[in-house]
């Protein structure tokens, strides 16, 4: 039973050692504060003229966002149902076969939009609009790809610049 004890204070003594405070006493020695720090010299600014702008070193601007001529026809373009960019975010079905994702996030005029699965120019797509009654899809520079106009609730029909028929479904 004394062994018992003993080990108990032991323990308990052992216990109470490894609490004792460790950290820094600020008082006890208030003058002796860490050395302040050297300042490392600086160059000095220069100012001046800037040389002019090289404009070959820029891309050119992106195509007119206006409608492509002869690329949907009048009758579509006069029966075609309003749409608002709200209405188009989200994923769409492109004709059947991949997927087409619309967001409100901002990028450059339009929004920013991809496509999964595509094949030919919508692989390209980075952005999107509406203007009018329209909604034009665009590349990852700005020029646009082909435009689609409402037909139904949740489908749209129109072609890309180089004619390829495109259908948007959900």
């Amino acid at each position: 039973m004394q062994l018992r004890y003993a080990m108990t204070g032991l323990v308990v003594t052992l216990a109470l050692a490894g609490c004792q405070r460790t950290a820094y006493d600020y008082n006890s020695s208030p003058n002796a504060g860490p050395a302040p720090l050297t300042a490392q010299p600086v160059p000095s600014v220069q100012g001046g003229q800037l040389p002019p702008v090289n404009n070959s070193q820029f891309p050119a601007a992106p195509a007119s966002t206006a409608p492509m001529p002869g690329a949907q026809s009048g009758a579509m373009a006069a029966n075609a149902l309003d749409v608002t960019k709200e209405s188009m975010v989200g994923s769409w079905r492109v004709n059947g076969s991949c997927d087409m994702f619309l967001t409100l996030t901002n990028l450059g005029s339009g929004s920013r939009g991809g496509t999964r699965g595509c094949v030919g120019e919508l692989t390209a797509m980075g952005s999107w609009e509406v203007a009018g009654k329209q909604v034009l899809l665009k590349d990852r520079s700005g020029n646009q790809l082909g435009s689609v106009y409402k037909t139904a609730d949740n489908r749209f029909e129109g072609q890309t610049s180089t004619g390829q028929q495109i259908s948007l479904s959900r």
